[in-house]
């Protein structure tokens, strides 16, 4: 039986388009994110990305007023023409808050939503 890549995933993707940065080393570029989970997030591919895979980047997800965002350490996974994988390493209380909120009003389903935070700790 073969099983699908979605059928592996522990973490729903969400489709969210919002504004983002791309941090590495000393360079920063300005993208769009595609979707987002609670591990990892998926951009568009800016003009002059050159980072090689498996990088330390951070990704700052700008929300609805600019004020407030998601900050993630970020490392990146897959490199595609038009877009960038990048799995979570490491995010803030405040932005998890963000990001928890932003995933329990796109599922809609309180107990996949329990499902996946129990998929998160055991990581």
């Amino acid at each position: 039986m073969v099983v699908s890549i979605s059928e592996k995933r522990r973490f729903h993707r969400i489709g969210f388009d919002a504004p983002c940065e791309l941090h590495w080393e000393d360079q920063v570029w300005t993208s769009e994110i595609i979707d987002i989970s609670l591990k990892g997030v998926l951009v568009k591919r800016p003009e002059g990305w050159s980072v090689p895979l498996r990088q330390p980047c951070e990704v700052i997800v700008h929300l609805g007023d600019n004020e407030t965002g998601i900050v993630m350490a970020v490392v990146l996974r897959h490199i595609e023409d038009h877009h960038l994988g990048f799995h979570c390493q490491y995010i803030d209380l405040e932005s998890a808050a963000h990001l928890r909120r932003l995933v329990e009003l796109n599922l809609g389903d309180q107990a996949l939503l329990d499902r996946e935070f129990v998929h998160l700790i055991e990581l």
